[in-house]
């Protein structure tokens, strides 16, 4: 069976199961399955198998009845990056064009409320993988097609409810696992007003909900309006962990550093994340399912609240690349910056970086007696400092070069 043949049974399959209470389960696990499967070789931005499983989602939205918010009418927000095929510098850098998925349910309402989860994944493994055996497919069932699995979810139980106070924009990002790039650019080139947006649900890794049912909920003080909400819930017995900081490892990041209100939905850790063993018959897809309930009710609960205010976090991490050493600046890299340094993309309040001045927008181009030529030898250099170590930073502030002092 072909690509095409096989992608319409599939659809078919979904669509004729589509409302009906008994079935609710048989959609997730079927877009798990696809999305997870071995045909689209681990979805890596900018591959076939990346370009096949936004083709499927778009499909998917449309079955919904969502109406595209890409790039000039279309269900496609496309977006270039420079992939370098050695992950820590020095190999082959080629162009590469990665693309979210945007579809809209428009209510005539006043605001937007955001609804992401990232689509792509690790492809063979080259960036970001756990694994320490042979090149191998990483399908990443739980990281992501969990998340895109409840997004449509969500999709289908918006059009046909009553929660109508909000316009909801839908999106499955792309580039996320070589850092955020998707959401970024979305949130530098938005296809609605960013102003007009009342808050963001991010969905990452929703897929394996434990015995206890406990469901990580991240970010929860970008906005006072959160956890008296969240409190309010009650959906299979779920019990919530919830953290304050609006920076983190995932989507919801970007939005946060544009000082919209954010929520990052995540039931946790295991041991198959970015390995190849993370595959669709894994999952849970019960869980799955009381995790969208959950977050459909909280959708519902806030829906006669109007526009949420936002709150700035005391960030406790700063993403995937902080846990790597004893000491960090503080602020997020701008990993799509082309140029020579690592150009800041977020400074975080009340760490070293902004002690020291820095701001959003410097490049760093030495720290300490360490020069910066790239986030690789960003990361170099601040693996040779310690807690209770000062150094000079130098970056470029537009044509200038300004020296400060860093204390870790």
């Amino acid at each position: 069976m072909t690509y095409k043949n096989w992608m319409i049974v599939l659809l078919a399959l979904v669509a004729s199961c589509v409302g009906a209470q008994e079935n609710k389960l048989l959609p997730l696990q079927v877009d798990v399955v696809y999305l997870a499967s071995d045909l689209l070789q681990g979805r890596e931005t900018g591959t076939k198998g990346e370009a096949m499983a936004a083709e499927y989602i778009a499909h998917r939205f449309a079955q919904m009845g969502l109406t595209p918010k890409g790039k000039d009418g279309t269900w496609y927000q496309p977006f270039q990056f420079q992939y370098n095929n050695n992950p820590h510098g020095g190999g082959t850098a080629e162009s590469r064009m990665g693309k979210n998925v945007v579809g809209y349910l428009n209510n005539k309402a006043a605001t937007t409320v955001v609804i992401g989860a990232h689509y792509d994944h690790l492809g063979q493994g080259i960036f970001g993988s756990l694994h320490t055996g042979e090149s191998a497919i990483h399908n990443g069932a739980d990281d992501n097609a969990s998340g895109i699995a409840a997004l449509i979810y969500l999709a289908e139980a918006l059009k046909n409810g009553k929660a109508s106070h909000n316009n909801y924009l839908f999106i499955a990002f792309s580039g996320e696992e070589m850092g955020l790039i998707g959401s970024k650019n979305f949130v530098n080139e938005p296809t609605i007003d960013l102003s007009k947006i009342n808050y963001m649900i991010n969905m990452d890794m929703v897929g394996k909900l434990n015995a206890e049912k406990v469901l990580v909920v991240n970010a929860v003080g970008t906005s006072p309006a959160w956890k008296d909400a969240l409190n309010s819930i009650q959906v299979d017995g779920i019990k919530l962990n919830t953290t304050e900081s609006g920076i983190g490892p995932s989507d919801h990041t970007s939005f946060y550093l544009k000082d919209i209100p954010c929520l990052h939905f995540f039931t946790g850790q295991h041991l198959d994340y970015h390995k190849p063993q993370d595959d669709s018959e894994k999952v849970n897809y019960e869980g799955l399912l009381s995790v969208s309930n959950f977050i459909l009710a909280l959708i519902e609960t806030l829906d006669d609240d109007g526009k949420l205010a936002f709150s700035k976090t005391k960030d406790e991490n700063e993403g995937r690349q902080a846990a790597s050493f004893k000491v960090s600046l503080g602020v997020m890299p701008d990993y799509v910056f082309q140029g020579e340094g690592m150009r800041i993309d977020g400074v975080i309040d009340g760490r070293a970086a902004a002690l020291a001045g820095l701001k959003n927008g410097d490049v760093i181009i030495k720290i300490g007696d360490h020069a910066v030529k790239d986030i690789y030898s960003y990361m170099d250099g601040l693996s040779h400092f310690s807690k209770g170590d000062k150094t000079k930073v130098v970056v470029k502030r537009g044509e200038e070069e300004i020296e400060v002092e860093v204390a870790f």
